[in-house]
């Protein structure tokens, strides 16, 4: 192993570049796997990265597992909850709620703590003064770490080992409870102190008892396995779910602005005024062109009739900065008139019916909180014509296209019934690689989950120093379309202590991500695999781990979801009043912005980083890998037309005369009634399908090492694909990719031009450009004309079929008339420079 990896790694220099003498020489695929060790007591298997090149590679690491987990926790522990949390794995706790105490014998005041001590596990309440002792805090033991047959609860003093007052608790009296039973009333129970005396040391109210993931309790509880997370560090490891901010796109149409007055700075210059509007709304800026001048228009009276448009989220709090500039010189500005315009005053629409546009005055001095309406504001000054909407009839795109996962407009007055709802229980990991280093523990990963399906993110608690974290926690999204993605992702916490998080400025680590299309889903199917978690590092496609997941598609009305497959994608105003590709792609990106900051803000926190991952930031960046998996993918697609020409090519080329002589005798039988052709056409697909049913996909897609072209990969390719932009490499690595770059898009050019050759040349028949060409062929349509006209069309078509299939003995090895004489005719490849 370790002599692979010598192997290995000196193949990997600079980038995987390696020049002798000016010249590169030849680059081997260098595949990067994980051979998985037995798995470890209590801590999971452990990967080790190992370089194999010419492709070796274990495929079945990298393939999806179905599995059986004891879903509901079997069928022989049913109870009351197995309906509600039945695509998870049974946990069983220990649940203890300190609420307050009372009488507390403490001389010369301070603050009291509690402490919570079941074996080797102890959980510790906030400090709060003795006066007023109230914590209403709750600990959680997993059954699999209780060491002990009772437990102890103390109330001490601040840093003092000694207690005030102690209960303890025999386990074989702990009761049970199952939602939806009522949460059990806390009892005051007398403490006793040191010496065993319970007449001095007070009273405390508590309640304990045994329950399960399902209660109430379970989301805000300490637990016992993030025992060693730091108190500020608590809030980081909860479970939360987290609703995106409703966004809508701010169109803003700029018409035009009168009586604009120059500044000081441009006035004093002999010159003609360069007038643009900038427009601010948070963080997102965008600028008009500049006016361009008009003979019938005065200097001061400028004109743009453009539109701009900007993502805003609710609540509408926030205020639309307007100001007019005159561009002086190249980066020299002078603000000559402005306006704030608050975003709850711009009014909605859901349809393309036309806003009325209005005036609104502006300052050139402090800013105006402009109201077209307000009387005060009719005098004389400069003002400028706006049209401002909210259009609440697009959907706000702020994930990638093909990974859409809500695809409803923004205007909930044209929502639809939900047809159908998908529930996701998120049963564990399995293998995951260590992403930390702690002293004296050696590796770890304190590992979480997030999923993102519409507006709703779930985010699972942290299982704190795991390699095979169990989470099982279930979550239910309504379906409002079928064709829709859900992502998971797995990450590793870094925000356990808040202060060296703050002084480092850690970042969660990407662990691995799921993707599952609904609609590849049969209804009212559970489905249970283990999906391994892939990512590709510079070094190659690395697995992480295995993610366990049980998926369910439960749909109400079938009839509803069939309809929907009929609809349009995206909603009607995206069909009306398209945007660009160019706008998508920029709202997109400002979507994304407004949804990180918001998550920012949030506590826990999602990170930016999580964010951006979770919503495929960086899909649209050039990849040679990405570009390699489209084009063979694009193959696979015409791989149908192709083998269905070579099929034509052996039946013409009577390889098999039985064969040939039965297609020629169908054809003519087609030939002679032609009504049979579309049904019989009809026929053969809907037979072909009732066939391929039985070998039909029984598990959901997954991510492809081999469709994504990330087994055998060069080493420079994948450095280049991870590269910044602009790029941070030396300038002799981007002048070799930039050489790269040309090359293949010289091959692609060849091609482009090759095409638009042959449609010149269709095009150059009745253009005279070649007089004898277009004469002959002008001359060939006239006699062809009355030769259709005289023949009926059936024999036409049944003659020109048995000289396309003749016999190879019958034909010549020269290409066909018709054929030279196209590839005579011009194109306008000749006007090329």
């Amino acid at each position: 192993m370790a002599a692979q990896n010598q192997v290995g790694d000196s193949n990997v220099n600079n980038g995987g570049v390696q020049q002798k003498g000016g010249e590169m020489s030849e680059m081997k695929p260098v595949v990067v796997t994980t051979l998985q060790n037995p798995p470890m007591v209590g801590g999971g298997g452990r990967g080790n990265l190992g370089i194999y090149p010419n492709g070796m590679l274990m495929t079945s690491e990298y393939s999806l597992k179905e599995t059986r987990p004891h879903l509901g926790g079997g069928l022989q522990s049913k109870d009351k909850t197995s309906s509600t949390y039945d695509l998870v794995e049974q946990m069983q706790y220990l649940y203890v709620k300190v609420v307050k105490a009372r009488e507390l014998s403490l001389f010369g005041g301070g603050e009291v703590i509690c402490e919570v001590k079941l074996g080797n596990y102890k959980g510790v309440t906030k400090r709060v003064s003795y006066n007023h002792a109230e914590w209403d805090q709750v600990f959680a033991f997993s059954k699999d770490c209780i060491q002990s047959s009772m437990v102890e609860v103390f109330v001490k003093e601040r840093e003092k080992d000694e207690y005030i007052g102690r209960v303890w608790f025999d386990l074989n009296e702990v009761p049970k409870r199952v939602p939806p039973d009522s949460q059990l009333a806390p009892q005051w129970l007398r403490m006793e102190d040191k010496r065993g005396d319970k007449s001095k040391a007070g009273e405390i109210m508590i309640s304990i008892w045994f329950g399960t993931q399902a209660d109430e309790a379970f989301a805000e509880a300490w637990h016992s396995k993030a025992a060693n997370v730091h108190l500020d560090g608590l809030g980081s490891i909860k479970s939360k779910i987290y609703l995106s901010p409703k966004l809508w796109y701010l169109r803003l149409n700029v018409i035009e602005a009168q009586d604009i007055v120059l500044g000081e700075k441009g006035g004093s210059i002999m010159r003609y005024p360069e007038f643009y509007v900038k427009v601010q709304v948070g963080n997102q800026v965008l600028r008009t062109k500049v006016s361009p001048a008009g003979a019938n228009r005065a200097v001061s009276n400028p004109f743009w009739n453009e539109d701009l448009i900007f993502v805003v989220p609710e609540p509408l709090e926030d205020y639309v900065l307007i100001s007019v500039e005159d561009r002086i010189m190249p980066g020299r500005e002078e603000v000559v008139g402005r306006l704030l315009l608050p975003l709850g005053a711009i009014e909605r629409r859901w349809d393309d019916k036309t806003v009325p546009s209005k005036w609104y005055h502006v300052d050139n001095q402090n800013f105006a909180f402009s109201n077209p309406s307000d009387p005060s504001k009719s005098r004389f000054g400069s003002r400028i014509h706006i049209r401002a909407t909210l259009d609440g009839g697009y959907h706000v795109l702020d994930e990638a296209t093909m990974y859409s996962s809500d695809l409803r407009p923004t205007a909930k007055q044209l929502w639809k019934p939900h047809i159908g709802v998908l529930e996701m229980g998120i049963l564990g990991a399995t293998g995951l690689m260590p992403m930390k280093i702690r002293e004296g523990k050696g590796g770890s990963t304190d590992a979480y989950c997030v999923a993102k399906y519409g507006q709703k993110w779930v985010r699972t608690r942290t299982v704190v120093d795991s390699l095979s974290p169990k989470w099982n926690e279930q979550y239910t999204w309504e379906v409002f379309d079928p064709c829709t993605v859900i992502t998971v992702g797995v990450f590793d916490n870094c925000r356990l202590d808040k202060n060296v998080a703050a002084a480092t400025g850690a970042r969660d680590s990407r662990i691995g991500k799921v993707r599952i299309r609904l609609s590849t889903l049969e209804t009212d199917r559970v489905y249970t695999h283990s999906y391994p978690l892939l990512i590709l590092h510079a070094s190659g496609v690395k697995k992480m781990g295995e993610l366990h997941l049980a998926v369910r598609f439960s749909c109400e009305n079938m009839g509803n979801m069939l309809h929907m497959y009929a609809m349009p994608l995206l909603p009607k105003m995206h069909y009306v009043n398209p945007l660009s590709v160019t706008q998508l792609e920029s709202l997109r990106y400002q979507a994304m912005n407004v949804v990180t900051a918001r998550f920012s803000r949030a506590e826990p926190a999602l990170g930016r980083e999580v964010v951006e991952y979770m919503l495929d930031h960086d899909s649209h960046m050039w990849s040679m890998r990405k570009s390699k998996a489209n084009f063979f993918r694009l193959m696979n697609v015409l791989s149908g037309v192709i083998g269905m020409a070579r099929w034509a090519e052996a039946i013409r080329s009577w390889q098999r005369p039985v064969y040939s002589s039965l297609f020629v005798l169908v054809y003519l039988l087609l030939v002679t009634f032609p009504e049979l052709i579309i049904p019989t056409m009809l026929i053969y697909m809907a037979l072909v399908g009732i066939w391929r049913y039985r070998s039909r996909p029984r598990h959901p897609p997954h991510m492809d090492t081999r469709l994504s072209h990330a087994e055998n990969v060069y080493p420079d390719e994948l450095d280049e694909e991870f590269d910044t932009f602009p790029s941070t490499r030396n300038s002799e690595l981007v002048r070799m990719r930039y050489d790269r770059l040309r090359s293949v898009a010289g091959r692609i050019q060849t091609v482009v031009g090759d095409m638009a050759t042959q449609g010149e040349r269709f095009q150059g028949l009745l253009s005279w450009r070649d007089p004898r060409a277009t004469f002959l062929f002008v001359i060939l349509c006239l006699f062809a004309a009355i030769g259709f006209y005289m023949v009926p069309i059936k024999a036409v078509v049944a003659l020109w079929g048995i000289y396309y299939l003749r016999p190879p003995k019958f034909r010549s090895k020269l290409p066909p008339q018709v054929f030279s004489f196209f590839r005579r005719l011009p194109s306008k490849a000749d006007s090329l420079l």
